[in-house]
């Protein structure tokens, strides 16, 4: 989620201790590789160069987890916000073979980064579920399931019956659940400063507060123009997604920024915390205008999805469908209410690509970027470094483009989209009761 202007700071923030910024440049600088944008997709990046020994330099025009990697919902998934047919659809049975393993590997190097450079980010490995709200939704994780023991050699995925998920959520709002044992959730702003310091320490240049105007070929080399002075690079990777309108509109219009909303109670005590959800898993419904939430360590019970209106209205929208889910916390008080924008390509996918030669950019993680900005640092990384062959397995997938980058335009197609989308969730929730 992109941050808003004059939105509250998120709970994830307010446990930070206070610290300097990062410096901006004293004037021109040169490197082998020059970031735009700090980022997790930009921090991974910036870290796998470094520890290949590249001279990476990372701007960032605000500070380290401003934006959508500091102030997610916190849980770090497999797979892809599309389901699995639509990839197979674009790329071939093949090689979404290869991209469903890939982004299980990408999990895996999250928990392996957690554990190797000792980010306290309270990692919590208790699983996922993706709760029905209908039969029909229930029918798609049936199948799902037993698509990903068959197809994609994955059996672990555990069906749940309305009975069974009481012991995983204390709701009525769910008629039944896919359980996976194998995905986290966790502090995503305390990762994304874990993963700064760790790219810091390999020895790649940071900055903060050091916003970029425009960029263009010199020669052999690339300038970056800023107020500060100018960056000189070899190669650019721009990874600021719902960033992108200012600086490269053309990227932004091949996704729309969906706003997320997040409020956080009170501490509920362990013993209240624990009985919403007794293993501690985190949850997502079906709909396509979903809701998400969690508990945290200090016992609060997080609750997000999607949101328009002002701040008032999305606070106070995400408390009602809160208490839709958990009535039992009708009396419990909000203590932060934050919110931002999610970067959703139209087909869901991730959406990489070059501008130019040696011009790279990632973007459009749709919601799975705690997980997937760690295996886009990789890839970009490889191509960077003269292996470009898994980075152009997604610059193969096709993008639909908006006729036009305009932030009226996009706004409104967005409260135009998600209007259709609930009123498809209240059809398809009719139609399976009737």
């Amino acid at each position: 989620m992109h941050r808003d202007q004059g939105t509250d700071p998120s709970w994830y923030a307010t446990r930070q201790p206070v610290r300097p910024p990062r410096p901006v440049p004293d004037g021109d600088i040169e490197a082998e590789v020059g970031i735009v944008g700090g980022g997790l997709s930009g921090l991974s990046t910036a870290l796998q160069l470094a520890e290949r020994g590249v001279s990476v330099v990372l701007l960032e025009a605000e500070w380290f987890g401003a934006g959508a990697s500091g102030r997610n919902g916190g849980q770090a998934l497999q797979g892809y916000a599309a389901a699995m047919p639509a990839l197979e659809a674009a790329v071939g049975r093949t090689c979404a073979q290869v991209m469903w393993d890939m982004s299980r590997d990408a999990l895996a190097l999250l928990k392996d980064r957690v554990a190797r450079f000792g980010i306290a980010c309270e990692l919590a490995q208790n699983g996922y579920l993706y709760a029905a709200v209908h039969a029909g939704q229930m029918a798609e994780l049936g199948h799902w399931r037993r698509h990903a023991a068959e197809r994609y050699h994955y059996p672990d995925l555990i069906e749940l019956d309305r009975s069974a998920l009481r012991q995983h959520v204390a709701s009525d709002a769910y008629i039944g659940a896919l359980y996976d044992p194998h995905e986290v959730h966790l502090d995503p702003l305390a990762y994304t400063l874990g993963l700064a310091q760790a790219a810091e320490r390999a020895g790649a240049r940071l900055y903060e507060q050091s916003r970029v105007g425009s960029w263009r070929q010199d020669g052999e080399r690339l300038l970056v123009q800023a107020p500060w002075g100018r960056l000189r690079c070899r190669k650019l990777l721009f990874a600021v997604n719902t960033g992108a309108g200012a600086l490269v509109p053309s990227l932004a219009r091949y996704f729309l920024p969906v706003e997320s909303f997040i409020v956080a109670t009170e501490p509920l005590g362990a013993d209240a915390a624990r009985a919403l959800l007794p293993g501690g898993a985190a949850l997502a419904d079906c709909n396509r205008v979903l809701n998400y939430f969690r508990t945290t360590s200090d016992h609060r019970l997080l609750f997000g999805g999607r949101a328009g209106g002002t701040r008032a209205n999305r606070a106070e929208g995400t408390r009602r469908r809160m208490l839709a889910v958990f009535p039992q916390l009708a009396g419990a008080r909000i203590d932060h209410a934050w919110g931002g924008h999610v970067d959703v390509p139209l087909n869901k996918l991730p959406h990489f690509g070059r501008l130019a030669d040696k011009v790279y950019f990632v973007q459009g993680f749709c919601g799975h970027g705690l997980a997937l900005t760690g295996l886009a640092g990789q890839l970009v990384a490889e191509a960077m470094c003269g292996r470009p062959e898994r980075f152009d397995l997604f610059a193969r997938i096709q993008h639909r483009r908006l006729p036009t980058y305009l932030p009226g335009f996009n706004r409104t197609a967005v409260a135009l989209g998600m209007a259709s989308q609930q009123l498809l969730d209240w059809a398809d929730a009719r139609r399976h009761r009737s």
